[in-house]
């Protein structure tokens, strides 16, 4: 399929994307309100601006949405808070079912809040960061698998954000990996794509999208030899996507592998989000594709245009026709 036929059909596709949906806060603050506190003397950080965006499996989802994916729907947890309340108004404002949050009345919404000075533009001070310490409680688990169970066979694509870098809070669970094999291993005809930061080594039976570094990491856990196919065996797939940044992926089989050059980008903006933005583009064209290679270079094309942009950003089936002509494609 070309880029324009596949551009094409993503309309017809639905797209469900479960695990780490977050709360991304921007917020611009003015240097010349930092007087000291009165009470603590310690120089304020007065934010002035703020913008809020779905983040980590928030961000997947608002770049299917951009794309023009028929129906997105989010599977996930947040709390019982100002953050939770935020989120779903900013998932919502982008056309995302946020029915599948469910709400964890003891836990904090994930919410990343970055600082950003207004006069620089520069991200300068420490990211404020709200995360769960422990694990998530046994019944909130019970009832995202319950609800995994109930809503994947209604979607065409599940995409797998699995975010948390701690070793708990995260809503990807044991659990929640066995759901997802035994239901990728039901339904053949069903594009299950994950993408894990910290422990893609644990999945079993489906497509794993992996940076270098994560791959590194994953085979000094296992202690294997520091390869993608050694990962790919212990994944138990047939394919493994590694993607390198400004090099592009390499798509790894059993058969070898397959480099798929990225477009070529004048100015790098922001890389922020174009992993999630990559496996927004890909997850859509395997489904349609079925084609490893030709999902890495849709998905390539794709995040070649959301590194242009500040912040997470997504790209349009406009400027994805005009990057995939723009490059020969």
């Amino acid at each position: 399929m070309t880029v324009a036929e596949i551009l094409a059909c993503i309309p017809s596709l639905s797209a469900l994307v479960v695990g780490d949906v977050c709360l991304d806060r921007w917020c611009r603050y003015e240097p010349r309100f930092d007087e000291p506190s009165r009470e603590t003397g310690i120089p304020r950080v007065a934010v002035v601006e703020m913008q809020r965006t779905p983040g980590a499996a928030g961000t997947v989802a608002s770049n299917l949405v951009a794309l023009g994916a028929g129906r997105v729907a989010v599977l996930g947890v947040a709390g019982n808070d100002g953050h939770g309340y935020e989120l779903r108004l900013a998932l919502e404002a982008r056309g995302i079912d946020a029915t599948g949050l469910i709400t964890d009345l003891d836990g904090l919404t994930f919410t990343y809040t970055k600082l950003i000075n207004r006069i620089t533009g520069l991200e300068d001070l420490p990211r404020v960061d709200y995360v769960n310490p422990g694990d998530i409680a046994p019944e909130i688990e019970r009832a995202v698998v319950a609800q995994f169970h109930r809503t994947a066979p209604l979607f065409d694509v599940i995409v797998v954000s699995d975010q948390m870098e701690l070793a708990s809070g995260g809503v990807v669970t044991a659990a929640l990996r066995e759901a997802i094999s035994s239901f990728a291993g039901q339904h053949p005809g069903k594009v299950v794509w994950v993408d894990s930061r910290a422990r893609p080594e644990l999945f079993r039976g489906v497509l794993v999208k992996v940076n270098e570094d994560e791959a590194e990491a994953a085979c000094v856990r296992l202690g294997v030899p520091v390869d993608a196919q050694s990962l790919r065996r212990q994944v138990g797939h047939e394919t493994l996507i590694l993607t390198r940044g400004s090099e592009g992926a390499v798509v790894v089989t059993e058969g070898g592998e397959t480099v798929v050059p990225a477009r070529r980008v004048e100015q790098v903006v922001d890389i922020c989000g174009a992993g999630d933005s990559f496996n927004a583009g890909a997850s859509l064209a395997l489904r349609l594709t079925r084609d490893a290679v030709a999902a890495a270079h849709f998905g390539n094309l794709v995040a070649s245009i959301t590194v242009t942009k500040p912040g997470t950003g997504t790209a349009s089936p406009e400027e994805v026709r005009r990057a995939a002509s723009q490059s020969g494609a």
